[in-house]
């Protein structure tokens, strides 16, 4: 059984209780065990991190693109946060890594402020969704399931 990644970065932890008009109440143990069940019914493994700090989302990247080389990973679903608008680091590890991305967001990014409607992720992911709230991690899941399955 193949392993989904994913990763979650700065504030994510705060799901819940930051801007619940915007992202919601449920908490990022809600979201891991949406993710542990859309995994479940997709026949994936569950390995679910979340982090502040950038360099150590890059280290989970290089980690699941060996994986995903190895064939013993499916991808990474990243909600990389403000990390999306700002990070040239982030995008170089995808790259480099060679892993299958989906990057998502639980708002519509695209109908908030100006800065988020740039990602420096994009132009290396495979898909993005947003805007589905924290149920787009199960679609996400979902997808990749897909996405990883033979043709």
């Amino acid at each position: 059984m193949k392993t989904a990644f994913v990763l979650n970065g700065p504030n994510l932890n705060l799901l819940g209780s930051r801007e619940p008009t915007v992202y919601g109440h449920q908490t990022l143990a809600d979201v891991q065990a949406l993710c542990e069940r859309a995994c479940a019914a997709n026949g994936l493994k569950l390995e679910f991190r979340q982090s502040n700090h950038e360099g150590e989302l890059v280290d989970w990247i290089h980690e699941a693109g060996r994986q995903q080389a190895a064939g013993k990973a499916a991808g990474v679903i990243l909600n990389a946060g403000a990390y999306t608008h700002t990070s040239i680091a982030l995008h170089d590890a995808v790259k480099g890594a060679g892993v299958t991305l989906i990057e998502l967001h639980i708002s519509n990014v695209h109908a908030r402020e100006a800065f988020r409607h740039h990602s420096y992720l994009s132009p290396v992911a495979q898909a993005v969704m947003a805007g589905f709230g924290v149920n787009g991690y199960a679609l996400a899941v979902a997808g990749l399931a897909q996405m990883d399955a033979p043709a």
